[in-house]
Formats: C-alpha cells, sequence, structure tokens
C-alpha cells in the first residue's frame, strides 16, 4: 500500500517518502505477552516498538512536569497552554548546547519528576525488561531527557559507540512524551542495520572517550580543553546514509504511551521538528544484571563523557 507523508526532513536533508526508501516501524503490541516472538523479531528487526504500552495518564504527568520546567525558565509562549508546550520566539537555549550544561539540565529534569521516574525505573517497564532478558536487569543511573525544539534532529548513529564498555546486550528504551506527528520529528530506525555489522565494523569498534596519546591534541584532551575529539557520528546526511547502507528509515506517529526499544547497534536518527512545539522523550538503558555495566553511567552522579572517562591509546 503507498503511503503519503508530509515533507520530511532530517538534518535539513528531505527524505525520500517514496514506499522503497521511507516506511512504519513494525508493531509488536499484538506479541506483548508472548517471549518467543518478542525476541525473534527483535533479532530480526534490531527493535521492537509497542504502541500504547504505557499508561498515557501517568505520561501525561511526566510530560507536565517537564512543560513546567521550561515554562518556570521563560522558554515557552505564555500565550498557550504550558502543557501544549510552544516554544517563546526568541527563547534562549544556548545552554542546551553547552554539553555540562546539558547534562545539568537533564539531570534536574529527570530526578525532580516522579512520573517520569515511575515509568521508566519501575512497574512495566523493569518487568518488560525482566522478561525479556530472562533474568533480573540492571538499568544505568543517568537519564537521558531530550527537549527538542523547532530545528535538526538526532544525527544517525549506533549508541554502542557511546556506552560500549558492558553488556553487548544493553538495551536502549525510547519514551516520547507527547503526541508525536511526523513534523513534531520522533526517533527513526534504519531497516536491517543492526544485520550491517561487517560494513560498519570501523565505526562500531570505536568509543567516543578514547584518544590518541601520541597525537598533539592529546595534551589538551587531558586537561579537558577539547571535551570531544569525535561525537560518534555516523553520518551527518541521513538520505544519502540511507542509499549507502541500503533499507529504509522507519518511523511512526507517536502517541503518548508507546516505546521503542533497540539495541546497541542499530542505526537510529530522528526526524527535524518543523513545528512550534517542544519534542519530549527520555533515553534509558536495561542490561541483564550478571553482565558487566559501563561505569561512566552509574552512581549517583554518573562521570558520562567528562574527564574521568577518557583513555588514551597509541595510534
Amino acid at each position: 500500500m503507498n503511503a503519503t507523508y508530509p515533507r520530511l526532513l532530517a538534518k535539513g536533508h528531505e527524505l525520500d517518502s517514496s514506499d522503497a526508501s521511507f516506511g512504519e516501524l513494525r508493531r509488536s503490541d499484538d506479541a506483548v505477552h508472548d517471549l518467543a516472538a518478542l525476541r525473534a523479531r527483535f533479532a530480526e528487526d534490531g527493535y521492537l516498538y509497542l504502541p500504547g504500552f504505557l499508561d498515557r495518564a501517568d505520561v501525561l504527568e511526566a510530560r507536565r512536569h517537564i512543560a513546567g520546567v521550561l515554562a518556570a525558565k521563560g522558554i515557552l509562549d505564555p500565550a498557550h497552554p504550558v502543557i501544549d508546550a510552544v516554544k517563546k520566539e526568541g527563547a534562549d537555549l544556548s545552554f542546551l548546547s553547552d554539553p555540562r550544561l546539558a547534562v545539568e539540565f537533564m539531570n534536574s529534569i529527570a530526578k525532580q519528576n516522579p512520573a517520569m521516574q515511575r515509568i521508566i525505573y519501575s512497574g512495566k517497564i523493569i518487568q518488560l525488561f525482566t522478561d525479556f532478558f530472562g533474568e533480573s536487569i540492571r538499568h544505568f543511573d543517568f537519564t537521558w531527557v531530550r527537549t527538542m525544539g523547532r530545528g535538526f534532529g538526532t544525527d544517525p548513529h549506533c549508541d554502542t559507540v557511546y556506552m560500549g564498555r558492558g553488556s553487548s546486550r544493553l538495551c536502549t528504551l525510547w519514551v516520547p512524551y507527547g503526541d508525536i506527528t511526523y513534523d513534531i520529528g520522533g526517533l527513526m530506525i534504519l531497516e536491517g542495520s543492526h544485520r550491517q555489522e561487517q560494513r560498519l565494523k570501523n565505526y562500531l569498534s570505536r568509543d567516543v572517550d578514547l584518544y590518541c596519546e601520541n597525537r598533539p591534541e592529546a595534551a589538551k584532551i587531558r586537561s579537558g580543553e577539547i571535551p570531544w575529539k569525535w561525537g560518534g557520528v555516523l553520518s551527518n546526511n541521513p538520505q544519502s546514509l540511507r542509499t549507502h547502507l541500503g533499507g529504509r528509515w522507519l518511523s511512526a506517529e507517536y502517541r503518548m504511551g508507546d516505546v521503542l526499544f533497540f539495541g546497541m547497534r542499530t542505526v537510529h536518527a530522528s526526524l527535524d521538528n518543523q513545528s512550534p512545539y517542544f519534542r519530549f522523550s527520555t533515553d534509558t538503558r536495561y542490561q541483564p544484571a550478571s553482565e558487566p555495566i559501563d561505569g561512566r553511567w552509574i552512581g549517583e552522579n554518573p562521570i558520562g563523557h567528562g574527564l574521568a572517562a577518557k583513555r588514551g591509546m597509541i595510534c
């Protein structure tokens, strides 16, 4: 069936929305109680999309808190209801481009949002991953909170380059805190990309916190003057990446209550936000408790990609 989509942009590039190049994520809400089917689909697709998995009222409560924080910072347009999260014209969001300030902002929103904490770290989500892995699980202590206004979405990447020092079975869970139409710009998965390990082996073997001790910039990296030598991006052009790797970009018009999770080697990105509304979401990580965990993301105040995370090597 031919689907009709609005104009889709990713990193400013218009995506080919023909059936051969773009499509919708496969729903797995029909198999949510069939573990064998879920595991088989995850192995086949590299992701699981579960529409309506969470209680919509719980997600709305968490959204209300996020919007309230932005309103208190003077970022939302007072002519609209706070819950709509409409960006105020000329609002200063420059602090979100500073990695340290952005981390502090994410931390404060997550830790002071009881509804969000209940959603992602208790109840149905914990049971989902416990059942999926077939054993006790552990989650990272850091919560990635995204408040994306009008503009470019996230570059194509795989998560392993940011958090690959532990379990290879680590999964990312993406939760939207709002109804996300295509123009607001939700997450998208590159179809079949988790099976491209051979073609992507050089990229997948990298770690954003490794640096070359025998290069001129080493001293500046050790001192923190250069926070990141490489940002982990696979491509700045989602359209040309799809042409190169094959497969389709897959996404959906998400609703509050939907969840999507995927493995560390699944290529993903997000559509640009072409609307006046903020897009709220969280990224959280879960793995078997019996397996090693990446120490950058655990503890009361995880070191993340800070200076303590850097590792030198001879190149």
